[in-house]
């Protein structure tokens, strides 16, 4: 076997060794689907309070935990929040997320447009209708920037 070759099998073979290791150590209690979604807000940290949260954050009432704590790097406030109750495995998925159907989704889009009231007062839309004339690459571009908006990335 060439060193070249050999050298990127140890290289394989160790990274999957560390992800392996990795996923084993983790908690079982919680799980990926129950981490923290966080914003940094560009406001200082005595500015927020957990109890005058915006809106769309206030409908989720006692379904979340909330946290606000200093960003790093001096760089304004950082809110932290998560559902309390964890939702069923089969609500993460794929399918799931492409459907609309995760609960985190309608989180991050609550968690993005609290931000937005939070610096600048009101949540910012695209105009509408963004053409006179509906084509098919409008189309497309209108139906991922839809479910863009649960996923946070387009």
């Amino acid at each position: 076997m060439s060193k070249p070759l050999w050298a990127a099998t140890a290289g394989l073979a160790a990274g999957a060794a560390v992800a392996i290791r990795r996923s084993r150590s983790r908690p079982s209690a919680r799980t990926d689907a129950d981490r923290w979604l966080t914003a940094t807000i560009n406001r200082e940290p005595g500015d927020i309070q957990p109890e005058k949260l915006p809106e769309p954050l206030q409908e989720y009432g006692d379904r979340i935990e909330t946290r606000i704590g200093p960003a790093p790097g001096d760089r304004g406030t950082e809110l932290a929040v998560r559902l309390k109750e964890p939702t069923p495995a089969s609500a993460h998925s794929a399918p799931a997320r492409l459907a609309g159907q995760d609960p985190r989704q309608d989180l991050r889009r609550a968690l993005r447009e609290a931000k937005a009231l939070l610096e600048a007062g009101e949540v910012m839309r695209p105009d509408a209708p963004p053409t006179t004339r509906e084509t098919p690459g409008g189309k497309l571009v209108g139906l991922l920037s839809r479910r863009s908006s649960g996923e946070g990335v387009l």
